[in-house]
Formats: C-alpha cells, sequence, structure tokens
C-alpha cells in the first residue's frame, strides 16, 4: 500500500493532516510509512494508492494552495480499509493461481 502526503513548503495543515494519516494508520494496524512530498500540490492532500481520500475521481492539482476539502478522519480510514481490502484480494489471488 503506498500513502503519501502531497503539500506545498510551510503549509500550515500538513503537519495535522500528517499527523491524522500517522493515527488512523496505527488505528488500522498498518505499518506502511508516509511518503511526504513537498512541491507545487493543493495542500494537504493525502493519496491512498494513487486515489486522493478526498476527491477520488478528481486529477490531482499542481496549484500551490491550501485545500478546503482538508483530508477528514473518516476518508482516510475508509480510503485504508479499501486499499487494505484490494491488497488482501490481490495475495489472495496470486496464491490459489500460484
Amino acid at each position: 500500500m503506498r500513502v503519501e502526503l502531497f503539500q506545498f513548503e510551510g503549509c500550515p495543515l500538513a503537519p495535522a493532516a500528517y499527523r491524522l494519516v500517522r493515527q488512523c494508520l496505527t488505528a488500522l494496524g498498518i505499518p506502511d510509512p508516509v511518503l511526504v512530498r513537498v512541491g507545487d500540490w493543493a495542500s494537504p492532500t493525502v493519496l491512498v494508492d494513487g486515489i486522493d481520500v478526498m476527491r477520488p475521481a478528481a486529477a490531482l492539482s499542481t496549484a500551490s494552495m491550501c485545500r478546503i476539502d482538508v483530508p477528514t478522519r473518516e476518508r482516510v480510514l475508509a480510503a485504508l480499509t479499501v486499499a487494505r481490502a484490494a491488497e488482501s484480494r490481490d495475495e489472495h489471488n496470486q496464491r490459489s493461481t500460484a
């Protein structure tokens, strides 16, 4: 599972978003790291396996700006749960075909 936090340099919301993601990972017992990307992004943006937890169908913004729809605990937990279930299915399918 790939968990990323996209932020622009000095984003005042990024530290809280990072803590939230770490708390959600811990709550679900997922040891994966959070990869922090600093650049021209709508910040903070949390991606789980490349999908924005707040706007799954949207393209990633490349503008340095604060997001109005900051990641929520519910959305991060839901995205992590879906990704973990997908990983479990993939592992099961690999074992079945081996």
